[in-house]
């Protein structure tokens, strides 16, 4: 690893404290500027990084990478620059006067109230694995009813989920961020917990190795160890077919738990705590999508949402 990309991943990890995935990422998009700038095989220094390099290297992304990536892999730049410039490895950022591409208004995909309830209530026939079925249905109804991103609930451990009244409380360790919060968890995510937990141990007898068994892990794999993110989609795809609702990913159920809230008149602010957003900003994009369904009901439903040619006679 080249020392600049890997003081660059020291940062990340001990000052940033960012999560495992943005430092894959932020650590890749500097590593692919490297081997931009160091094509041919020389060796890179902090002087071949200037604005010529910096600028070569986003024009080469475009036509391979969306705006969105490309905005991303510019803001890992901008990070990276900022650290050369605190250590006295560089004296100013090449890339802070550069702009990424504009990008499209796309609001998150969300599914409505009876998709998400067909969902959740689908039948997975037949049972033959009712350990499986017990936890696919506790981690859907968690992600639906906390907003927890997909990786945050394969995270939770058991001690992480406590009884509160009919419903209760999950604390979510290390968000993004590594900031932890507590969400409210509705009585059907707790039912179905309870469902899942007699089952538990038949999914830590399947491990062929006991050694790799992590038995703090609320959500485990059919072998005994923590259920990953790919898997959790894999499980929703399948959930997915049984009910004859259209693909979503796992986190459409976190903007689904959002813009449902919102739809029924909680409090952004409010939102934007369960939801472990840094930015108020981030969460008005549902505000958005709440207004958008609006108008797209209205447009259907009311007898005078549009013109009409046909006129009757005019009064004298």
């Amino acid at each position: 690893m080249h020392p600049l990309v890997a003081l660059f991943r020291q940062h990340l990890v001990s000052e940033k404290r960012a999560s495992d995935h943005t430092v894959r990422a932020y650590v890749s998009d500097v590593e692919e500027l490297l081997a931009h700038a160091g094509a041919g095989g020389r060796a890179v220094t902090v002087a071949d990084l200037d604005v010529t390099a910096c600028r070569s290297y986003l024009a080469s992304l475009h036509g391979r990478n969306d705006p969105v990536t490309v905005g991303r892999k510019l803001s890992s730049l901008r990070t990276f620059f900022r650290l050369l410039v605190r250590r006295r490895l560089a004296s100013g950022s090449p890339v802070a006067a550069l702009r990424g591409p504009k990008r499209a208004r796309r609001l998150p995909a969300f599914l409505g109230k009876e998709e998400a309830g067909r969902l959740l209530d689908a039948v997975i026939a037949p049972a033959a694995r009712p350990a499986e079925d017990a936890r696919d249905q506790a981690l859907f109804e968690v992600l639906y009813g906390a907003g927890l991103r997909v990786s945050e609930a394969c995270n939770l451990n058991l001690g992480d989920v406590a009884a509160q009244g009919p419903g209760g409380l999950v604390t979510v360790r290390f968000g993004k961020g590594r900031k932890d919060r507590i969400v409210p968890l509705g009585a059907k995510a707790c039912q179905a917990i309870d469902a899942y937990l007699p089952l538990r141990a038949v999914l830590l007898a399947g491990a062929k190795v006991a050694t790799k068994v992590d038995p703090d892990a609320l959500f485990l794999s059919n072998r005994g160890r923590r259920l990953g993110p790919r898997e959790a989609r894999r499980r929703l795809n399948r959930r997915e077919l049984a009910s004859s609702v259209r693909p979503v990913s796992p986190h459409a159920l976190r903007h689904s738990f959002a813009t449902h809230l919102l739809g029924e008149g909680a409090d952004l602010k409010a939102i934007q705590e369960m939801l472990g957003h840094a930015s108020l900003r981030t969460t008005q994009r549902y505000a958005q999508v709440d207004i958008d369904h609006l108008m797209a009901v209205y447009d259907r439903s009311h007898p005078r949402a549009h013109l009409t040619t046909e006129r009757g006679p005019r009064k004298t």
